[in-house]
């Protein structure tokens, strides 16, 4: 685990906000030189704190207004692996995350479609088509408020 200072939980905040700032501008609000933020910035990203950087979609935007939070047990756990589930639902583009989750689901998918009748037509013939997917549970997103998460 790495150390952080006060400067360093600055700049992660700073990026968490917008990942588009320049290190001259995050230098400019610190107090700090261009080159000093970059450095920082460097070695959180080789010390594995920063993963990388993301382009979020609005999907709404897009023309996608439904988003559903979907629990998938599978059916024969001995037969398909769980990888195997894993890269078939992946190829999905619909289906925007895949996470493999310990409880009474095995998988969490978060799908996105036109409407509930496109979110059907993605359930029933993609999902629900592929190898091994058992019981399923559907929540549909109502509302949603990101929150950036604790930074040591």
């Amino acid at each position: 685990m790495i150390e952080l200072d006060d400067t360093d939980r600055f700049i992660l905040r700073a990026l968490l906000r917008d990942a588009s700032q320049s290190a001259g501008a995050i230098g400019r609000q610190l107090g700090l030189s261009q080159p000093a933020v970059w450095r920082r910035i460097r070695r959180l990203e080789t010390e594995g704190v920063i993963k990388g950087i993301r382009l979020r979609l609005n999907a709404e935007a897009l023309g996608f207004g439904v988003t559903v939070f979907l629990g998938v047990k599978l059916a024969r756990k001995g037969q398909v692996s769980l990888d195997d589930f894993e890269r078939a639902v992946s190829a999905i583009p619909e289906v925007q995350t895949v996470e493999h989750v310990l409880g009474l689901y095995d998988f969490r998918l978060r799908v996105v479609a036109r409407d509930l009748s496109d979110f059907e037509r993605v359930l029933r013939r993609r999902i629900m088509t592929l190898p091994g997917a058992g019981d399923v549970e559907a929540n549909v997103l109502l509302s949603e408020e990101r929150r950036p998460g604790p930074i040591g």
